[in-house]
């Protein structure tokens, strides 16, 4: 066979959803944080969270029936816990899945959850292989993992690639771990990359594991990018770090809004409060780990802070959904574009009993899809009751 290789530098036509790639000696590496916002944080998990490609997928036409790429991972773990699964790479012709593999070797950072210390057990790039696609011109998306660092190096396949370009709407969204897609197995799988499919959307994903704190970073990257819809999911993380009180979260959150609004005067954006999560509904945080669960082999989650505190401004999931619901109010007469749903039309208490959270704060795979599709269906799809965007389906 006559093997057509793009080599790391020729690799950036093909990526989509990355908001920035840095280009190495070896390969590039997508980011969803420009390098302006990234020198504007020292916190290690917003770091690791923007440079895990949640929602980047590489693009092309091509008569290609096999398609190998090499490749470099970056897992991060937790001693004392069990290791998470490695993360995956989908292929996908014209839309539907047709393979998935993970990279047989990669880099594990591991941080010791008694004493902070990070130690990282280094490791090469490997290859995957894909191989009897069907004949003739296709759309080819390669997924790439949701929650594992990657550093592309090289794409071979049998016959030419080219980008493949697209007039579908670009959908932004912010939010939290559960946007970044933990606990899904599959990056197509994440809520975002379900909703985006079934509406025919074209995903650019800024959630962001651990870290949705109404950054203005984030806010003036949002403000920079091209979208034709944005949604932000705002609130889960605030509380679970115990990182504000209801004064300075309701600020925040107006001044996110505005700093959005100076490069999106009229885009349709919705503000979404958090979804159902019992451990936090009425208790505020900080979140920690479950030492019992994690005693039993499996990581859990469980909230720590004091309801008597609430009064005096400590926040939880239903003060949060309180105060978003209070700002769209407040902005609606000068903003008609901004639109307001309630997370738990997500997944709310009616989900709980048939789709429990397996550690507490995430969803888990049949949840993420399940989630999707109400949103698609909300906000995306035609005659949807909230008019984000119109993509024919």
């Amino acid at each position: 066979m006559t093997t057509h290789t793009r080599e790391a530098a020729r690799l950036a036509e093909l990526v989509r959803g990355a908001v920035e790639l840095e280009h190495g000696p070896d390969g590039v590496r997508a980011h969803r944080l420009p390098a302006w916002a990234r020198a504007q944080t020292t916190d290690p998990l917003l770091q690791a969270a923007q440079s895990q490609p949640a929602g980047v997928r590489l693009t092309f036409a091509s008569e290609a029936t096999v398609v190998e790429l090499d490749a470099h991972a970056t897992r991060v773990g937790y001693r004392g816990a069990p290791l998470r699964p490695a993360g995956v790479f989908e292929l996908a012709v014209d839309g539907a899945v047709v393979g998935r593999a993970s990279l047989t070797e990669a880099t594990v950072v591991m941080t010791d959850l008694a004493t902070g210390a990070v130690t990282a057990e280094p490791a090469g790039a490997s290859t995957l292989r894909f191989n009897g696609l069907a004949p003739g011109t296709k759309r080819v998306d390669v997924w790439l993992p949701h929650n594992e660092t990657v550093e592309l190096v090289a794409l071979r396949t049998d016959a030419p690639v080219e980008p493949w370009p697209t007039t579908a709407p670009v959908w932004l969204h912010h939010g939290s771990s559960i946007s970044q897609g933990s606990n899904a197995v599959h990056p197509s799988g994440t809520w975002p990359a379900v909703a985006a499919t079934l509406a025919g959307a074209d995903l650019l994903n800024l959630g962001f594991g651990g870290s949705a704190m109404v950054d203005q970073l984030v806010a003036r990257t949002i403000r920079d990018l091209p979208a034709d819809a944005i949604s932000l999911k705002l609130g889960i993380n605030v509380v679970n770090a115990d990182a504000m009180r209801v004064r300075a979260f309701e600020s925040a959150v107006h001044g996110f809004l505005d700093t959005v609004r100076d490069g999106h005067p009229t885009t349709p954006l919705l503000l979404v409060s958090p979804v159902l999560c019992p451990i936090h509904e009425h208790t505020p945080g900080p979140g920690a780990f479950d030492e019992a669960a994690l005693a039993q082999g499996r990581i859990g989650f469980r909230a720590t802070g004091d309801p008597a505190e609430v009064a005096a401004g400590r926040l939880t999931l239903t003060v949060i959904r309180d105060v978003l619901a209070r700002v769209v109010e407040a902005r609606r007469a000068d903003d008609p574009h901004l639109h307001h749903l309630d997370g738990r039309e997500l997944y709310g208490e009616g989900d709980a009993q048939a789709h429990p959270l397996p550690d507490d704060l995430h969803p888990d795979p049949a949840t993420h899809r399940l989630m999707g599709t109400r949103f698609a269906e909300l906000a995306l799809l035609p005659d949807s009751p909230v008019p984000l965007v119109r993509t024919g389906g």
